[in-house]
């Protein structure tokens, strides 16, 4: 085959999972989760990990963290390889599905990431900083493409503390370069969907999960002793919903709010990825409502 894995991207209540794993269940193929918070266990309906459309095929990186703990790229370069490499060993397909964009360019590109500790010194100075003052201070060191970076003062604070280790260190500042001979041989497939059903879905999945239970599951989590400002860490439905939890806004800000911040998410992941088409990837994009058949039916043919 011309490619020795398989990429399913797209944007957020795309339907990439279900898509996933019938590529996967047609190339006797694994899955590899590239989803920055389905690592954590116990966060199931926040995340959408939607075990139950996995239908038996493996999957890895998920559930691989407990909640709380602050799992980063740093860690997600080092175990997406040891598990790439392993389905390679034992001759099955890495199927790679997932929309967080800075993951996936990450581990597509073949960079390698020094691992970057604490700085005591910097997050003191930083403590007191508002969170525009923060993002401020990070875009002197980088345009800010990706707007997680500085959801909470929390995670500007780690971004500016990554950029401030690189800025003084060059030498390892270099291993994060893309080098092309250090590229995945993926082929990288984007689940197209047009904005106004994109919006729809969410909104409809949204509800689906309240539905299900997903405030219930943030009281659980808190109930267990994760602390507040560490769902709140996590961004999004996690941001919100412990806000809700914890008394500070009422259920239907939550809802309302949370919606609106989900979409924006998705209007996100989308820049992101034609990001990634200008830095040199090319995404074959596929729409979204063609059947499991039809989809891998056109991956197969690509994959010739």
């Amino acid at each position: 085959m011309r490619y020795e894995s398989i990429t399913v991207t797209g944007p957020t209540a795309s339907g990439k999972t279900g898509k996933a794993v019938a590529i996967a269940k047609a190339f006797d193929g694994e899955i590899i989760s590239a989803d920055s918070r389905q690592v954590y266990r116990g966060m199931d309906l926040g995340t959408g990990k939607d075990l139950d459309e996995y239908d038996g095929v493996a999957y890895h990186l998920i559930d691989i963290a407990d909640a709380g703990e602050k799992y980063n790229l740093h860690k997600y370069v080092r175990d997406f390889h040891r598990v790439y490499a392993d389905i390679l060993s034992r001759g099955k397909m890495p199927v790679i599905c997932g929309g967080t964009g800075l993951y996936l360019e990450t581990v597509l590109s073949g960079i390698v990431l020094p691992e970057v500790g604490e700085n005591p010194e910097l997050r003191n100075r930083l403590a007191d900083k508002t969170l525009d003052e923060l993002t401020a201070i990070l875009s002197t060191y980088k345009i800010l493409h990706n707007t997680t970076d500085v959801d909470t003062c929390q995670r500007a604070i780690r971004a500016i503390e990554i950029h401030e280790y690189y800025r003084t260190h060059p030498e390892e500042a270099a291993l994060t370069k893309s080098v092309a001979d250090r590229r995945l041989n993926s082929l990288i497939i984007g689940v197209d969907i047009p904005r106004d059903d994109r919006r729809e879905r969410i909104s409809q999945r949204l509800q689906a999960r309240l539905d299900a239970g997903m405030v219930e599951e943030v009281r659980r989590l808190l109930d267990e002793g994760v602390p507040a400002e560490s769902l709140i860490y996590y961004g999004l439905e996690y941001k919100f919903l412990t806000l809700h939890a914890i008394g500070e806004i009422s259920y239907e800000d939550m809802k309302h709010d949370l919606e609106i911040a989900i979409h924006q998410f998705a209007k996100r992941q989308m820049t992101w990825f034609r990001g990634m088409e200008r830095r040199g990837f090319e995404l074959h994009w596929l729409p979204y409502n063609l059947s499991n058949e039809e989809f891998t039916e056109q991956v197969e043919a690509m994959m010739k």
